[in-house]
């Protein structure tokens, strides 16, 4: 796929994901971008490897840079055209020039979005767990970013059966969590007992806040909202994400049983940027890890990642002494609906 390509099947995404801004943004950057303007364009249009979302994202790390530029006042002709749900490429190529280096900075790192709504998937998974093994959780999340995700057992899942759901009484800057639901809701309550998580570029969700805000579209408020309670919850109950592989760090912490714990393993749209090697070894250890599983020290392997279908696809594997394998239905990829069909498989 060309570098030009990449532009406009971001762009589709990005209208099928519901921001039409950042299909605007994404798609006339991917027109109007020349190697002549200077060192950004020609580094985007240069870029050596993959540039696509099955890549290097490179047209989100584009536009989060831009995004960056309006959040921060940098660029307020560009903040004015966004406001109007239409910036020109004119004005936006304006920004890039007048914002060289910062852009630069922005398209040496992928995005990194943490999307919180993915929660949703995360919260009735581990409801539907808990009612085979009613035991404290230890979370493990491979790609976990910032970390967000691993406080999803402080946010409210409020499912949207197609109207307006009640949220009932919670307290100001809660996240909850409003998917519109198809099929039955786990019910059975689920308590965390330690969550951590491990990535190979972890995001402070303190100081890197700016970091994330920019990734998430501007023109989805909800989501922006929801993003923002969230890193005041993580601010509030931080968690450790260290900075390593995947797979030897999956390896170290399953090492040995937890005895009264059930653990949890789960990706959310990660498992794609992993190298076919650390997706080997991390599968070679839980099925090592597995075989050491019990009644009472189970491992669960949770997966929330696209499949060419729509949206993505939930998948759970249990190993308590016996083996078992779920799919549970699947999941918009940022987390508004959410179509619960459990069935062994």
């Amino acid at each position: 796929m060309t570098v030009r390509s990449a532009f406009a099947d971001q762009a589709a995404s990005c209208r099928a994901l519901g921001s039409e801004l950042t299909a605007r943004v994404v798609e006339r950057l991917g027109t109007a971008l020349q190697v002549s303007q200077g060192p950004v364009a020609a580094r985007v249009l240069g870029w050596p490897g993959d540039a696509s979302s099955r890549g290097d994202s490179v047209p989100l790390r584009l536009a989060g840079a831009l995004h960056h530029l309006v959040l921060s006042g940098r660029a307020p002709a560009q903040a004015a055209g966004y406001a109007a749900g239409d910036p020109s490429a004119e004005v936006m190529l304006a920004a890039i020039a007048a914002n060289e280096e910062m852009v630069m900075a922005w398209l040496d790192s992928p995005p990194q979005t943490n999307e919180v709504g993915r929660s949703a998937a995360l919260i009735a998974a581990a409801r539907f767990l808990a009612g085979r093994h009613p035991l404290p959780f230890e979370l493990l999340e491979l790609g976990a970013s910032a970390g967000l995700n691993l406080n999803f057992a402080r946010y409210r899942l409020v499912p949207d059966r197609g109207a307006a759901p009640d949220p009932g009484i919670f307290l100001p800057g809660e996240v909850v969590l409003s998917p519109l639901w198809t099929g039955e809701f786990p019910e059975a309550e689920f308590m965390v007992s330690a969550a951590e998580g491990v990535d190979l570029r972890p995001v402070d969700p303190v100081k890197g806040a700016e970091r994330l805000l920019a990734y998430c579209w501007a023109d989805q408020a909800e989501r922006l909202a929801r993003l923002r309670a969230a890193l005041a919850v993580a601010k509030a109950h931080p968690v450790p994400v260290h900075e390593d592989d995947a797979a030897g760090w999956l390896q170290a912490r399953l090492a040995d049983p937890a005895p009264g714990r059930l653990r949890l393993v789960y990706h959310t749209v990660a498992w794609q940027y992993f190298p076919p090697d650390t997706q080997a070894a991390c599968e070679a250890c839980l099925q090592a890890a597995g075989a050491r599983a019990s009644a009472t020290a189970p491992l669960a392997h949770l997966s929330m990642e696209a499949d060419g279908g729509r949206g993505a696809a939930l998948q759970l594997r249990l190993w308590s002494g016996a083996y078992q394998s779920w799919s549970l239905g699947r999941a918009d990829f940022h987390g508004r609906w959410v179509d619960w069909q459990p069935a062994p498989y």
